[in-house]
């Protein structure tokens, strides 16, 4: 089978779950094509099974907004027809889902077509989504793909209510491979804390929507009943909030530790003993499911889709959003006890396990194989 995979290459959720599926597929022998602005951040092209096609857009003094959406249908319609693709795998519904279905239509003009898979992944519904400029062109997109996924059910329930889709949504969770995760190395830690302190750690953009100003609250109030060190992973538009936070708390600056982007996440995960994900929108929570992954226990809000991974009193604890009291009491609770926080780092690992790459990788072969025997069943034509 060959698959073209359409994502974004940074390092957000949807562009690391479209990489790492499409790895996985590569390696099981699939052949593997991805179409995206840049090289995706975590994409190993030296396996023979996987192709990059970048999509370059022609500057011109006309454009006020370079046309992206038209260089990459083309380079759709040009991949599709030149290796001969067997299906089209969109994610994130813009603009891959829309760019897809006008490469389709320009295949039917040479009687050819192919089949499309998009799966939604967060803000291209909650968030981008809505906006007035996109809502209409969103809907159409979605309603003109062969096969819907989302990635939690919440992210499901919430595309339903905002959009009139015609057809039904099949829920693939995110995943993770759980034998990137290594056993850590102790003297690793001294780096980040002496030894009668705890770890805590935030991993994300660093976007409002992550609310990183409510994970430095959270230290400042462990901070008073826990010996504690904080390690925030990435960047993003609210660096200037942690920075002006270290302004007006000097005594915390030794607290905090700003490792931007890295490569060796996992084993920083490792090193951790609490997890902080306080964020006011997440449709999945991959970041969650990765700390668990380590064996790091997850303080978290009830946003979207995280309880569907950080399960209450069990992988960690979850709060109203904004309750940063809540979240910093949990956090003691946890840290202050060695016994409790033991049992809950091997629930998180079990919770992860369910959601390991060779459990989700058969639901989505599964589901390739099942999109392209209906579609031969269907003449091609523009759907209405």
């Amino acid at each position: 089978m060959k698959i073209g995979i359409l994502c974004y290459p940074t390092y957000g959720g949807s562009g690391i779950v479209a990489t790492e599926l499409g790895m996985s597929l590569a390696n099981k022998g699939y052949e593997v094509h991805f179409i995206s602005s840049a090289l995706p951040a975590r994409l190993d092209i030296t396996n023979p099974n996987i192709f990059f096609h970048r999509v370059n857009v022609q500057t011109y003094p006309l454009f006020q907004y370079q046309p992206y959406d038209i260089a990459l249908s083309s380079m759709i319609y040009r991949v599709v027809n030149l290796y001969k693709l067997d299906l089209l795998h969109a994610h994130y519904a813009i603009p891959y889902a829309y760019a897809a279905f006008t490469a389709k239509q320009m295949l039917l003009a040479d009687h050819n077509d192919i089949p499309l898979v998009t799966t939604l992944h967060g803000t291209d519904i909650t968030l981008v989504g809505q906006h007035p400029s996109y809502k209409h062109a969103v809907e159409f997109s979605i309603n003109q793909s062969d096969t819907i996924t989302s990635v939690s059910e919440s992210l499901k329930k919430d595309t339903l209510q905002f959009f009139n889709i015609k057809k039904e949504i099949q829920v693939i969770t995110n995943f993770i491979d759980n034998s990137e995760f290594d056993d850590c190395n102790e003297c690793q830690r001294t780096q980040f804390a002496n030894p009668d302190e705890k770890i805590l750690i935030h991993v994300s953009n660093l976007r409002p929507v992550k609310r990183v100003e409510e994970v430095l609250q959270i230290l400042k109030n462990v901070q008073k009943k826990v010996k504690s060190k904080l390690i925030i992973i990435g960047e993003g538009p609210d660096m200037e909030k942690i920075n002006q936070f270290l302004e007006e708390n000097p005594d915390l600056i030794s607290k905090i530790r700003l490792l931007g982007k890295v490569n060796d996440l996992y084993r920083i995960l490792q090193l951790s003993d609490v997890f902080l994900l306080p964020s006011e929108q997440e449709s999945f929570g991959l970041a969650a499911l990765e700390a668990m992954a380590a064996n790091t226990p997850v303080i978290s809000s009830n946003a979207g889709g995280i309880p569907e991974v950080n399960i209450q009193g069990e992988t960690g604890y979850l709060a109203e959003i904004g309750n940063v009291e809540a979240m910093s009491n949990y956090t003691i609770k946890l840290l202050s006890n060695e016994d409790l926080l033991a049992k809950m780092k091997k629930n998180a690992k079990e919770q992860a396990i369910k959601f390991d790459l060779k459990n989700i990788l058969p639901i989505y072969e599964e589901m390739y194989r099942t999109t392209i025997e209906n579609f031969k069943k269907e003449p091609a034509k523009v759907k209405q």
